[in-house]
């Protein structure tokens, strides 16, 4: 089950870090590119609307199909209507958990992204609280023993 550990503001804790103007290929570099830099507000650049998001940790294995793994951080903005597809953090049966949003006749389904997970299923819109819609994924690619300080991870 993928579930959200909510950490807070985005604006409390993100800075501005060097971003690199030109595209880094993954296929064959070009010798000749210019690599300029310039400051970037992490708000900037993961959100549209930073004042009405926040950060949460995934925890699980629910939603590798997407991309989401255990510990990754969510950026959730809670100004976006949800709509159909999209993957929402919602408090449902008790819980907060990260799911796809599926729109049916007759219900709303929270589907997860490995098979192993049966749909969560919520005919009455009283049972579900959409807390917002996931837009960025910051998924980590060296072993957290590696990364340093810097890196948080829950418990």
């Amino acid at each position: 089950m993928a579930n959200a550990i909510l950490l807070g503001s985005v604006r409390a804790g993100l800075s501005t870090l060097p971003f690199i103007s030109a595209r880094l290929s993954c296929g064959f570099p070009s010798p000749a590119a210019d690599y300029e830099s310039e400051l970037v507000d992490l708000n900037r650049l993961m959100l549209r609307h930073p004042d009405a998001s926040f950060l949460a940790h995934a925890q699980g294995d629910s939603m590798t199909g997407a991309g989401i793994h255990d510990g990754d951080v969510l950026a959730v903005d809670k100004s976006l209507l949800p709509v159909h597809g999209d993957i929402v953090v919602a408090w449902v049966e008790g819980e907060c958990v990260v799911k796809r949003l599926e729109k049916r006749a007759d219900s709303v389904a929270l589907v997860a992204e490995n098979a192993a997970y049966a749909p969560v299923v919520v005919r009455n819109a009283e049972d579900l609280w959409i807390l917002g819609v996931v837009v960025t994924v910051l998924h980590p690619l060296v072993p957290e023993s590696r990364r340093g300080l810097g890196y948080v991870r829950p418990g």
